[in-house]
């Protein structure tokens, strides 16, 4: 797939035909307000950030515009109440097609290494960003084969035109694809979320943020037990997280036992996983980890919306995988499943305990901050 990219925004000098250069503004410093023991996402040295390219990309994220019939925008399916998920089970784009799989949510979408549930080559936003908007199998927001449409509809629309200008003042055409990409990336690059209980617990040094429960939830989490930690590591509660001090970011995918339909581990032919493009017959039922953070508001859960609550996710991961649990063919387990999903045994006790760290992990300021809310919406 074709990378999108233009010039960069700010030039490091303009030359006065003298053999001297006369410095040119200096590169904005963008306000990251990162919250204490993160680091900077990375960024693309083609799209840095600024605070009008930001602002840009809210109003373009929010905008039903970029919807061919004018019916959705990509806030439809990512509401930030809800994490920015949708708590549909699957998907539902603006023809009214169901998907065939459950909205991702996009709190630190930033640090992700990838950005489909199943597709390792979309590595950056700027290039996740077309799918949605040009992608027919399925449509999401309709623009496949449109795209002069959907630009021309933007430039002749003043006050968005000028909030291209401004946000891309190096531009000989503010309004063009590379930009409109760029600046839903950026928008989305700023979506952190850091200030939950368990934050405030392990990097505020608050010591009664977390509850009695949730402290030994966290303790069960880490456990090689349990092996949570193993998939969902790290600040960002993933193990494919890249920061701008990451050397080689990593992709792994995982099988999670989620079916076995043959007793050979194979998943629905209406969605097998990574083996769909890889044709490798090890990566049948491999999709990528989510980020646990904001999880309780997120449900329902997995790649296709199949489990409905956290305490249905736990029961499948302490069954060792659903196919464990006697769905289907008889309870066996798949040769194909992570060595991670053993399967393990909690008390009453310790199952609420890990239940209510999961829930610790929700960031009610990222809920409702306003600079991620919808400017459209009426006070």
């Amino acid at each position: 797939m074709k990378r999108w990219a233009g010039l960069l925004v700010v030039a490091a000098g303009v030359s006065t035909g003298c053999g001297e250069e006369t410095p040119g503004p200096e590169p904005e410093v963008y306000d990251w307000r990162l919250p204490t023991g993160f680091p900077k996402p990375r960024v693309p040295a083609d799209n840095p950030m600024t605070a009008a390219k930001v602002e840009l990309g809210r109003r373009l994220f929010y905008d039903t515009r970029l919807s061919l019939n004018g019916t959705q925008s990509c806030a439809s399916c990512h509401q930030q109440a809800l994490a920015f998920t949708d708590a549909k089970v699957h998907a539902v784009g603006s023809t009214g097609a169901s998907h065939r799989r459950n909205a991702q949510g996009l709190g630190n979408v930033g640090y992700f290494t990838s950005f489909t549930w199943a597709n390792p080559s979309i590595g950056d936003l700027e290039l996740q960003v077309l799918t949605p908007l040009f992608g027919t199998e399925p449509v999401e927001l309709g623009f496949g084969g449109r795209q002069e449409e959907l630009l021309a509809r933007l430039r002749q629309d003043a006050d968005t035109a000028a909030r291209f200008a401004e946000a891309f003042p190096g531009e000989a055409e503010p309004v063009s694809l590379a930009t409109l990409t760029r600046a839903l990336a950026s928008f989305e690059r700023a979506l952190i979320s850091g200030n939950s209980p368990y934050d405030r617990y392990v990097y505020g040094g608050q010591v009664d943020a977390l509850s009695t429960s949730a402290k030994r939830g966290l303790d069960l989490f880490m456990s090689e037990r349990l092996e949570c930690h193993h998939c969902h590591s790290g600040f960002n509660f993933v193990d494919a997280t890249v920061t701008e001090q990451t050397a080689a970011p990593i992709k792994p995918f995982h099988n999670t036992g989620l079916y076995n339909e043959d007793g050979k581990g194979s998943y629905p032919a209406t969605d097998p996983g990574v083996v769909e493009l890889t044709g490798n017959p090890e990566d049948m039922g491999r999709f990528r980890a989510s980020s646990l953070r904001n999880v309780a508001v997120t449900a329902p859960y997995m790649h296709d919306g199949s489990i409905a609550t956290l305490s249905e996710v736990l029961d499948h991961y302490a069954a060792g995988g659903k196919a464990r649990m006697g769905l289907p063919e008889g309870g066996q387990a798949s040769p194909l499943q992570s060595g991670f999903v053993r399967g393990f045994t909690l008390t009453a006790q310790e199952r609420q305990d890990v239940l209510a760290f999961l829930e610790s992990l929700t960031d009610p300021e990222f809920l409702s901050d306003p600079r991620f809310s919808n400017p459209f919406a009426s006070p």
